[in-house]
């Protein structure tokens, strides 16, 4: 859905900026920051708070980078993501998280009420809740240009805060100053370096917050990489001066023992209340302004079934979505308040922060791993800074809680089969195919370095020339038997000039092919001369990568002899296999049961190599149908000396064995004549011979399909296929 010039009303200060430094500097600030430095020391301190930095300023660094390289539209981080990887990926990981930031809204209105009920301690909670939620959700209803005019009053109480902490450096108004000698290498007594890292870091989760706002600004391309590298900046310049002056105000012991010291050590305690009040306010807002617009891009991409009415802007604003996430939050609140908090649920919650995190990471990294003409950004980094952020996400997460992170990667996992079922249809581009394009390019590189044999990588890839659709539509179940499941199709539709309808249709088997899960590809040639073209695209295919392995003709009336001919020794010179479909014209190919495949006397030669005379591929797809029909196969051959019977039996017991065949295969050996044999061999479904390499004998083709009442297949090797393999 596009958005409409009427809601591009934020730049960068009020749009991105503010959102993500207020974020940022939330209630953790106050209530943890001298927590840490009283276990970790000042020098320990450091090192948490820079190390945090480092992940969350690499991930603003990916941000800005991929910002600058796409139009990003709403929906932010949803927005970034599909565009990259599509609409299965970013759903997968969107929806998750904004169910976690709508729910986040409840923690923050939570923490309100206690920072509240510090100052007014006979106030219910239940109504300190009501209010403050009401007033947030109202506020934001009303218009996010009114919560940005609250972002400023907001900075302003903490400006005032960390102005009266700051002052509180200086023996003035009856406090002590910085007089202690900080501990520069803590002890870590409430946990080691890690659990201590793991209590601060989601105080730096913020920095989507602007990014949400992507749709209501007039300029995303600039200000989102201003705004939000700014704000992850000026944040940790803020976080290691308050370590640096908690190391100076206060003993290790004061540290661990007072959650609310940087009260007691302010010029003017209550100042520092009214800072944690509103840091603990303006999260709840910014989270409930930017989580509607995360769900109303994901709803006007089709993600949610059903979900048309949520992707709907009203008056400028997402309200359908908006009532639903009040709605979740409302939910929340009424269960945090029941069960007396949420801190259960809240490591799960940050796990999906950190997932997004570490996909933009991701898809910042393809971006450049592919090397693609398109991901040009104005706004380069090295290919090191999102490997940082994406490695470090994923530390973070299984540092915090390894079981939420694994249930949360399931969770994600989960939803990215759903929606790939759904086959949604993505309205921009994204980098996927250049993805597998570089794959199969790289895997092509090495491929052609290797000897040229293909025997245990061989499967069914067919190049199948038509001059009319309806005989592609003919044998269109007997193919997908002969390539389901990892075989492929290619058509070859030729055409005479101005006569483009009789291969109109190919497109339409193509797209059945493909939903029968069969790779499958077209292409039309216009040519007086069947024949010569069908020699060109030999001569041509024959050279590709993932060439066609074989040759399927669909035999007629039509076809002449002598160019039948040709086409397979052409086919056979270009180590092409050939296969040759005479369908019975009444029985088809019947109940899709029995095979037969006709073995010819070997006498007195019975000996089982790597390659067989002209039986490979007849075998291998025996194999391949009776795997797809379920069906039993008979190897039969018809043997002149009664003294050979023997050895033609352990032939074809070998064959059996050492070709792996199905335990439903059957070895029939019958000393006789051939043509005699025939009528009253085994009935089956479909039987493969082989191909007189010489010369092709129509009348032999019409001849076997008549005395055996069958369809049959008559198959020329390749010598690039062995059964043996």
């Amino acid at each position: 859905m596009e958005e409409t010039t009427n809601q591009k009303q934020f730049g960068t200060l009020t749009g991105v900026f503010l959102p993500t430094l207020l974020t940022i500097l939330g209630a953790v600030m106050y209530l943890r920051v001298g927590w840490v430095v009283g276990n970790a020391g000042l020098i320990g301190a450091f090192a948490i708070i820079l190390l945090a930095n480092l992940i969350t300023f690499s991930t603003a660094l990916s941000i800005a980078s991929v910002a600058t390289n796409i139009r990003v539209r709403a929906g932010g981080a949803f927005s970034i993501i599909s565009q990259s990887l599509g609409l299965e990926v970013s759903g997968s990981v969107s929806v998750p998280f904004y169910i976690a930031q709508s729910i986040s809204v409840a923690f923050y209105i939570l923490a309100f009420a206690e920072g509240w009920q510090v100052i007014f301690p006979q106030h219910p909670t239940w109504l300190i809740v009501l209010g403050a939620f009401s007033a947030a959700f109202v506020i934001a209803y009303i218009s996010a240009s009114l919560a940005s005019k609250i972002h400023y009053l907001i900075l302003t109480a903490h400006i005032i805060a960390l102005g009266s902490v700051f002052l509180g450096s200086f023996a003035i108004g009856g406090k002590s100053g910085m007089i202690n000698k900080p501990e520069m290498w803590g002890s870590f007594t409430d946990g080691n370096f890690w659990v201590v890292f793991a209590v601060f870091f989601p105080a730096v989760t913020g920095i989507l917050a602007g990014v949400n706002m992507s749709g209501n600004l007039k300029d995303p391309r600039k200000s989102i990489p201003i705004g939000t590298i700014s704000a992850v900046v000026l944040s940790m310049v803020v976080y290691l001066l308050l370590a640096f002056w908690f190391a100076y105000v206060a003993t290790p012991q004061e540290m661990l023992s007072n959650f609310t010291l940087m009260v007691d050590k302010a010029l003017w305690g209550p100042a520092v209340l009214m800072g944690l009040l509103a840091a603990t306010f303006s999260a709840a807002l910014t989270s409930l302004v930017g989580a509607p617009r995360i769900l109303q891009a994901i709803a006007a991409n089709g993600i949610i079934p059903k979900g048309d009415m949520l992707g709907k802007i009203v008056r400028g604003e997402p309200r359908p979505a908006m009532f639903v996430t009040g709605g979740i939050t409302a939910i929340t609140l009424v269960i945090g308040l029941l069960s007396g908090g949420l801190n259960a649920i809240a490591p799960f919650m940050t796990m999906f922060f950190l997932i997004t995190y570490a996909t933009l990471n991701g898809v910042v990294l393809l971006e450049q791993s592919l090397g693609l003409i398109s991901f040009r950004p104005t706004f380069t980094i090295p290919r090191f800074v999102p490997l940082v952020g994406l490695v470090g996400c994923l530390f973070v997460m299984f540092l915090i809680n390894p079981i939420f992170s694994a249930a949360a990667l399931i969770v994600i996992v989960a939803l990215y089969a759903y929606l790939s079922r759904r086959t949604l249809q993505n309205p921009w581009g994204d980098v996927r195919s250049g993805l597998f394009v570089t794959l199969a390019e790289w895997a092509a590189k090495r491929v052609s370095r290797m000897p040229d044999t293909q025997e245990r990588a061989w499967k069914p890839n067919l190049l199948i020339p038509i001059s009319q659709t309806e005989t592609l539509i003919g044998s269109y179940r007997f193919l997908h038997a002969l390539t389901y499941p990892r075989g492929s199709v290619h058509v070859l539709g030729i055409h005479p000039p101005e006569q483009a309808h009789r291969v109109k249709g190919a497109a339409d088997i193509i797209q059945a092919f493909q939903r029968d899960n069969i790779f499958a590809r077209a292409t039309i040639l216009e040519d007086d001369d069947f024949v010569q073209g069908l020699r060109l695209a030999i001569e041509t295919l024959s050279s590709v990568f993932f060439r066609p392995n074989a040759l399927f003709i669909t035999l007629d009336s039509s076809m002449d002899e002598e160019q039948l001919t040709m086409i397979l020794k052409r086919a056979q010179h270009k180590k092409t296999g050939a296969i040759l479909y005479a369908a019975h014209p009444i029985a088809h190919t019947g109940r899709e049961q029995t095979i037969n495949v006709w073995i010819r006397d070997q006498s007195p030669e019975w000996q089982v190599g790597l390659r067989l005379s002209r039986l490979d591929l007849s075998l291998l797809l025996a194999y391949q149908i009776a795997r797809n029909w379920n069906a039993d196969i008979n190897l039969i051959t018809v043997i002149s000396d009664p003294d050979q019977r023997a050895n033609g039996e352990a032939f074809l017991q070998s064959l059996i064995t050492l070709g792996r065949m199905p335990k439903n295969t059957h070895a029939i050996v019958e000393v006789g004549n051939f043509n005699d044999y025939l009528t009253c061999a085994p009935r089956a479904d479909l039987h493969i011979f082989g191909i007189d390499r010489q010369r092709v004998s129509l009348a032999f083709v019409q001849r076997m399909v008549e005395q055996t009442r069958a369809s049959c297949l008559f198959v020329q090797d390749s010598g690039q296929e062995s059964a043996l393999a």
